[in-house]
């Protein structure tokens, strides 16, 4: 008796993963063509305004008023252009039998990503020919060690959720194909504009990861979790690895 029991108890323990980031929950989300059409424009222009934006805000000193100024700018931008695109959903996630909000399996998905890039650091720390990538996550650093930890965790979980209203929210949802792949390529580009190698690495794989949690939701709880988990949790690992 005892054995049929665990599998009934670990079975669904086993696929949650799986279900947070492929098998897609029916919803149905669609559009008219004429507001479809006017949350691609308002995306667009947000997109623009955000990485210049964004760049500016690169440039200024670590840790000065202009950096914080430029920074809660560039996340006033992604949660205003969310909201005037059109309706955001939450989404949910198969549970057992149950559909329900995704909340306990994106915080797994954020911590295997830890894991992931914690065992990533340690491998660029290691191999003297990517030392001038090691530079580039010290620069990233720089930014960290002239500020408070309480201001960084701020700014830090504010930025995170805008980011994903924005790109997982308006952007996804006014891309008719492929757009985890659209919104992910979009994320990337608007980390370009720092100029950081490591840093539009790491938007590829949070980008994708977090994509894939829209595309199975249907909305953006999963995704802001996971990227808050993430981003706060490098926060604190990071400078350990690396200074």
């Amino acid at each position: 008796m005892s054995e049929p029991r665990s599998r009934t108890t670990t079975q669904p323990l086993a696929h949650q993963v799986r279900r947070a980031l492929w098998d897609k929950v029916p919803r149905d989300h669609r559009e008219a063509p004429a507001v479809l059409r006017r949350r691609q424009w308002v995306v667009v222009g947000f997109v623009l305004a955000g990485a210049v934006t964004l760049g500016f805000g690169l440039r200024t000193a670590p840790g000065s008023r202009a950096f914080y100024a430029l920074t809660l700018v560039v996340a006033g931008i992604w949660v205003v252009g969310a909201f005037a695109s059109g309706p955001l959903h939450l989404g949910r996630i198969h549970w057992r039998e149950d559909l329900r909000r995704p909340t306990f399996t994106p915080f797994v998905v954020g911590i295997a990503m830890v894991l992931l890039f914690v065992g990533g650091g340690f491998l660029v720390r290691s191999i003297p020919f990517l030392d001038p990538l090691t530079h580039q996550i010290q620069d990233v650093l720089g930014y960290t060690a002239s500020s408070p930890l309480w201001a960084l965790a701020l700014i830090t979980a504010i930025n995170g959720a805008a980011e994903e209203l924005f790109f997982r929210g308006a952007a996804y949802a006014a891309i008719p194909w492929h757009p985890v792949s659209w919104t992910t390529l979009a994320y990337v580009v608007a980390t370009l504009a720092t100029g950081n190698v490591m840093l539009t690495f790491a938007a590829v794989l949070l980008g994708f990861v977090v994509g894939l949690e829209r595309r199975a939701s249907g909305g953006i709880q999963a995704p802001i979790i996971t990227h808050l988990t993430w981003s706060l949790s490098m926060l604190v690992v990071l400078p350990w690895i690396f200074l």
